[in-house]
This record gives C-alpha cells, sequence and structure tokens, in this order.
C-alpha cells in the first residue's frame, strides 16, 4: 500500500533542511562581520588616546596592519594565546589598503605563570619584506620576520623617524591600558573558512582579496577600511570601475588603481595549491 503522505514528508524534511543551511550560512557572514565591527572599535578607541597613540611615522610607513580582538591568553606554567581578527596590505607606502583578510594568531609560552586576560593586538608590518614573507599561509613572529615591542606617543614618534629596525611591531590594549607587547614566537595564518564565508566564494585566496579579485565586501569591512584610512591618513580604494568618470563638478579620485598598474602578488596561499590563472 502506498503512503501518500511520504511525498509530502519528503517535501516537508527538504525544506527544514534548506532553511537550516541558509540559516548557518547567514550567521556564519554575521560572525565574520562581528569581527570587523570589533576590528573597527579597537581602531577607533585607540585613536582616541592620543597620549599613547600609535606613532605617526610608524603608520606612514606600514606595508600591512593586523588588528586582532579579544585575544585570549590563558596561562598554568604552560601558556597560550589565541585570537581572529583581519589583516590588510598595500603596495606602496600613501596607496590604498587592500580588502580586510581574515588571520588568526596563535602562540604558547613556558614558564611559572597562572591566570587569563583577553586583549587587543595591533600588528604593524614596515616591510614589503615582512609581508610578502608569509609563506603558505603562515608566519611566526620573530622567526620568518622580525619582530619588537612598539614604541607609543609622541617618544614613540621621535624613535621611529630615523630607521625602523624590526619589519613588525606589537601592540595590545589591555584593561584600558594601551602599549607594546611580546609576541615572539606567536603564529598568524590566513583563516581560509572565515574569507570565504565573508566574500561568498569558496576557495577565495589570500591573493584574490588582496588584488581585490573578490564579490564586494560588505558595508562593515567599508568601515573598516575607512578607519584605517583615517587612522593611518590614507584614502580608501574607490569601489567605482577605474574608468568610472568623477561626478561634475568633482576632481578625479586620487590613489585609485589603473589599468595599466601591473598585478601583485603576495604569496599567501598554500604552495601546493595551482595557481589561480
Amino acid at each position: 500500500m502506498i503512503d501518500k503522505k511520504a511525498p509530502v514528508t519528503a517535501l516537508l524534511l527538504c525544506t527544514v533542511l534548506v532553511a537550516a543551511l541558509s540559516a548557518n550560512v547567514a550567521s556564519a557572514g554575521a560572525r565574520e562581520e562581528g569581527r570587523l565591527l570589533t576590528a573597527t572599535e579597537v581602531l577607533e578607541d585607540v585613536g582616541a588616546m592620543p597620549d599613547v597613540r600609535l606613532p605617526d611615522t610608524l603608520l606612514a610607513h606600514a606595508y600591512g596592519i593586523a588588528v586582532i580582538p579579544d585575544v585570549t591568553k590563558v596561562a598554568f606554567i604552560f601558556g597560550g594565546r589565541h585570537g581572529n581578527g583581519v589583516l590588510v596590505v598595500r603596495d606602496k607606502l600613501n596607496g590604498p589598503w587592500s580588502n580586510p583578510c581574515f588571520v588568526s594568531l596563535t602562540g604558547g609560552s613556558w614558564g611559572f605563570q597562572a591566570g587569563a586576560q583577553s586583549s587587543d593586538i595591533i600588528l604593524v608590518f614596515t616591510t614589503k619584506r615582512g609581508i610578502e614573507g608569509i609563506a603558505g599561509g603562515k608566519i611566526t613572529l620573530g622567526a620568518d620576520a622580525s619582530v619588537a615591542t612598539g614604541p607609543v606617543g609622541r617618544q614613540g614618534s621621535a624613535a621611529t623617524d630615523i630607521t625602523f629596525n624590526s619589519e613588525i611591531y606589537s601592540y595590545a590594549r589591555t584593561r584600558g591600558l594601551f602599549g607594546g607587547i611580546a609576541v615572539d614566537g606567536s603564529a598568524i595564518t590566513i583563516d581560509r573558512s572565515a574569507n570565504a564565508s565573508l566574500y561568498h566564494k569558496s576557495g577565495i585566496t589570500a591573493t584574490e582579496i588582496f588584488e581585490g579579485q573578490t564579490p564586494p565586501a560588505p558595508a562593515t569591512a567599508q568601515r573598516f577600511l575607512q578607519q584605517l584610512a583615517a587612522t593611518t591618513r590614507t584614502t580608501v580604494r574607490a569601489a567605482a570601475p577605474p574608468d568610472a568618470p568623477p561626478p561634475p563638478g568633482q576632481p578625479a579620485p586620487v590613489n585609485q588603481p589603473t589599468a595599466a598598474e601591473p598585478a601583485r602578488t603576495y604569496p599567501l596561499d598554500d604552495p601546493k595549491k595551482p595557481a589561480q590563472p
């Protein structure tokens, strides 16, 4: 005997599965946008600390900036820290910043220690080598690139006016206090699943993100870039195509890449993965 309710039950089951899948996709995208909002708030809060702000000279010489909020450090003899954030790069000083790429920070320590704390960490990359050296989607701070606790305030600006001795400078905001932090031995890795969720493109690479070869970034990403541009006194990359004419009565946008601009490469992806055409 044929059960006439079977097709209806199957249809309802499929509907429930589709709805659940859509909810998971939506929640995943919301989680990544939440990270961007938190990273934006970190930049806003740090910018509101004039006495301990990041030195303007250091920011002006930055080729990359990573903002990693809520890095949790837990220790009991052996310690470890972990957090998720975003990384942006540029191919020249005063140039526009790339779209944000999600990264993770993980590190460990050993010694007599106990307790837990949460910090907002900012990493400033002062050389192209510090960015381009992230081979295989991972860089170990202090081993693959030199890292130092970052100077702050006016004295920090004077200290970085002449030369930069380290490729990366590290900062942290903990319990309302802001200053340099030692992160030697910590590793930065590309968070591929988070990037795929934000840009709604499976298998998207860090190179595609940095070169602008992605679907349109959400408004939360644009807000982060605008705050970063204000912090570093640069302009935001225009969202319009390069050949789009400026509005009547307004000058052409500055720092906007043209069709003749050579392609940039950032070897941040798995070397075993076939190169993108």
